[in-house]
């Protein structure tokens, strides 16, 4: 494989993220949330236990200070709560209020749907095969 298809593949990668978190996006629109927002929600409805500030900012890829603003306006929006760590008092962890439950489910049923149209003809072995360079990848980022 050349360098030009080793770019042309990133690229593509790439694009297909941008393209497919903005489809997503556009589609969340009318829940009043912002592409941030919704993404902290989905990752905090995922964790078995309320993670710690920390742990979720890892979860979603973001540095703490940048998470801190977005659990102050979900906060604000009541969709959660910091709560104290008794052995640890700098430490704070997430929990969603009751009202960010039906959301989060929303939002997962519209990712859901998503995901079943984009994945539409597409061979599961394919599928599988292409999963398996994407691994491989994310192996060597790990392990340059």
């Amino acid at each position: 494989m050349s360098e030009y298809d080793h770019h042309r593949f990133a690229m593509q990668v790439s694009q297909l993220s941008r393209a497919w978190r903005g489809e997503l996006d556009r589609r969340l629109a009318g829940l009043g949330l912002s592409q941030a927002r919704w993404l902290v929600l989905l990752h905090l409805g995922r964790f078995a236990e309320q993670p710690t500030q920390r742990e979720l900012a890892q979860s979603v890829g973001v540095e703490g200070p940048t998470l801190a603003r977005l659990l102050d306006s979900l906060e604000a929006q009541g969709l959660v709560r910091r709560l104290a760590v008794p052995e640890d008092r700098r430490a704070k962890k997430i929990a969603l209020s009751p009202e960010a439950k039906p959301l989060i489910e929303r939002i997962e049923a519209i990712s859901s749907q998503l995901r079943r149209e984009l994945f539409q003809g597409i061979d599961p072995e394919d599928l599988q095969r292409c999963q398996q360079v994407h691994s491989h990848i994310l192996a060597n980022l790990q392990n340059p």
